[in-house]
């Protein structure tokens, strides 16, 4: 077999392994049967049952506002880090900064959760709503560094140049200049936050308390008793809007990056 072949077979057995099961999972949520393993035809009974379901409906409710609240400030927070490591090459404690900043993305969820857990305990904070938003915000804010980071290196600052050159304040130049500039990168990184945040189960796990039950904890401890249809109904939903939310953030990446090469072509005919 030849090596393109061969390399196509692979990719392929690969993506058939990790989809099939998703798209099985999809096709079943759909099925009249309460057994989840026996088609008994086209319905959608279970898609309304699930909307009568409380509990999962308040879960549902508590995952909304903790991906909104820890995305908003995460991306906030994430952004001025971006800006601190790209404009200012050198000062005291910068790769202390950087590592601490990047640590979330090659710490294993599971002692992120542990040590947030053990600080909460530490502090005497009840664990509840704020300490999930806490625990997504502090894992979340990499992930938005890491994507305006690299629109700002490829950032042309002629632009904030000549507007503070014109005696414009530099905080007024961020707001006026910058911002409209990097605000797709922004908005990219808003979206893979919510995204990040509304599929977490293990740091969730260790930081939610009475009344702030996730929705993936609240699927996975259901799982646990069995699977039901409506467990396939709500699943295919977050299924949904994960993938919206990955689609809308790689639309606005790849605007992004049409947004630097035509900033790049007007500077050069400039």
């Amino acid at each position: 077999m030849k090596r393109g072949k061969f390399d196509i077979t692979v990719l392929t057995l690969g993506f058939a392994f990790l989809y099939i099961p998703i798209i099985i999972l999809i096709i079943y949520s759909f099925n009249a049967s309460k057994l989840v393993t026996v088609w008994g035809g086209f319905s959608l009974q279970w898609y309304k049952s699930m909307w009568s379901n409380q509990g999962l409906m308040d879960a549902a409710w508590v995952t909304l506002r903790v991906g909104i609240l820890s995305a908003t400030i995460g991306t906030i927070l994430g952004t001025l880090a971006a800006l601190s490591l790209t404009r200012f090459a050198r000062f005291p404690g910068r790769v202390l900064f950087s590592g601490m900043i990047y640590a979330p993305l090659v710490m294993p969820e599971v002692i992120t959760g542990l040590s947030l857990l053990l600080l909460f305990v530490a502090v005497g904070v009840d664990r509840g709503f704020w300490t999930v938003v806490i625990a997504h915000t502090t894992f979340t804010m990499c992930y938005v560094a890491i994507v305006v980071q690299s629109r700002l290196l490829t950032f042309d600052r002629s632009l904030e140049e000549a507007a503070l050159d014109l005696g414009c304040p530099p905080v007024k130049t961020f707001f006026r200049i910058t911002l409209p500039l990097i605000f797709p990168a922004v908005i990219a990184g808003w979206m893979l936050a919510f995204t990040l945040s509304l599929d977490d189960l293990v740091i969730a796990s260790f930081a939610t308390g009475p009344g702030a039950t996730t929705l993936p904890i609240k699927i996975y401890s259901q799982v646990r008793l069995g699977v039901t249809p409506e467990i396939n109904a709500i699943c295919t939903i977050l299924i949904g809007l994960v993938t919206i939310g990955v689609i809308a953030a790689s639309v606005a990446s790849k605007r992004t990056e049409l947004q630097r090469m035509r900033d790049e072509h007007a500077a050069a005919r400039n």
